[in-house]
């Protein structure tokens, strides 16, 4: 019997059991090496109202099975997928991507969480070159840093928590402040672009003040829960004064994948896309074999034995490291 991690009511976490369907023709399955945790998404799904729920967010599996109609695709190739925390996989072979032979599952699991703002790397207005400054520093902005960084943008990052900060630091990103460095005259109104990973209100209206007239403020951190009495005038005012381009971070704002025109197909659709969400997780997976990201000092691995003392660990910020990864072997 295979078991996963499943919320059955609030702020309840379990191990359950569970049995695989059977294979669809187009599909593949295969034991779970390795699955990624969103801290602050399951948290926030644990404390909703919807139950039960089955959290995951990216996953390392090794193939077993193929369906009859997937073609290069053998048992034993490790896959990437956006998988739930469980000890198999299963899904259409188009929605996973195979593993560079040097990136072990615990580190490509990783290009999950990258995929997050991948999607702005892609959208955004701004240029390589440009100054960009990432605004919270948790898994998901130490991942938007690296991002940009590679991306070829001056990158710095604002992150009033000093642990933070220093793991920032320690990953390779030297220009880091505690609050937004109004007061430095190479940054303050030269910035054009600030991507909130916080979703703190406050921080929102700091970044809208402090880009460049007509640069952009990507909405990236989810907005949980409110955490001042600003109002909703005080940004307004910032950003009709400031022509501040500020916009949706929503990662699904492009397709799941390129699909080219094709006669026979035609009712199937097609965006001709030049970006999508996969070609994100493809070029996250690359630069992690190029090992141009190395966040081996911040990720802590753990066994999913014990789910409600592991996230009772993470809801008290017990775990430093930023970065959380289930080995399910």
């Amino acid at each position: 019997m295979a078991t996963e991690i499943i919320f059955p009511a609030k702020n309840t976490f379990a191990l359950g059991d569970y049995q695989d369907t059977p294979l669809e023709p187009d599909e593949i399955r295969g034991d779970t090496v390795a699955t990624l945790i969103s801290q602050g998404t399951e948290l926030a799904w644990a404390g909703g109202d919807d139950f039960p729920i089955r959290p995951g967010y990216g996953a390392v599996f090794r193939v077993t099975h193929t369906g009859e109609a997937v073609k290069d695709i053998e048992a034993g190739e490790l896959r990437f997928c956006m998988g739930h925390h469980r000890s198999t996989q299963q899904y259409p072979a188009r929605f996973t991507m195979p593993v560079p032979a040097s990136v072990d599952a615990e580190t490509a699991v990783i290009a999950r969480l990258m995929g997050v703002s991948m999607t702005t790397l892609m959208t955004t207005s701004a240029r390589p070159g440009d100054q960009v400054i990432i605004s919270g520093a948790g898994p998901v902005g130490l991942c938007a840093a690296h991002n940009f960084r590679i991306g070829g943008y001056e990158v710095s990052v604002v992150e009033p928590d000093a642990l933070r900060r220093d793991q920032m630091r320690a990953s390779g990103i030297e220009s880091v402040f505690s609050a937004m460095p109004f007061d430095d005259a190479a940054l303050a109104k030269k910035v054009r672009l600030v991507v909130d990973c916080s979703g703190h209100e406050a921080a929102v209206l700091d970044a809208c003040n402090m880009v460049a007239q007509g640069g952009e403020v990507v909405l990236v951190g989810v907005p949980w829960r409110r955490h001042t009495d600003l109002s909703a005038h005080e940004i307004m005012h910032s950003v009709f004064f400031n022509f501040v381009q500020l916009r949706s971070g929503w990662e699904w704002e492009l397709p799941i994948g390129s699909r080219g025109f094709v006669w026979e197909e035609l009712l199937e659709g097609y965006n001709n896309a030049s970006h999508s969400i996969f070609s994100g997780f493809e070029r996250a997976l690359r630069w992690l074999e190029e090992g141009r990201l190395d966040f081996a000092q911040l990720r802590r691995l753990v066994k999913p034995d014990d789910p409600a003392s592991l996230y009772d660990a993470i809801g008290k910020r017990a775990i430093e490291e930023p970065l959380i990864v289930l080995d399910w072997t």
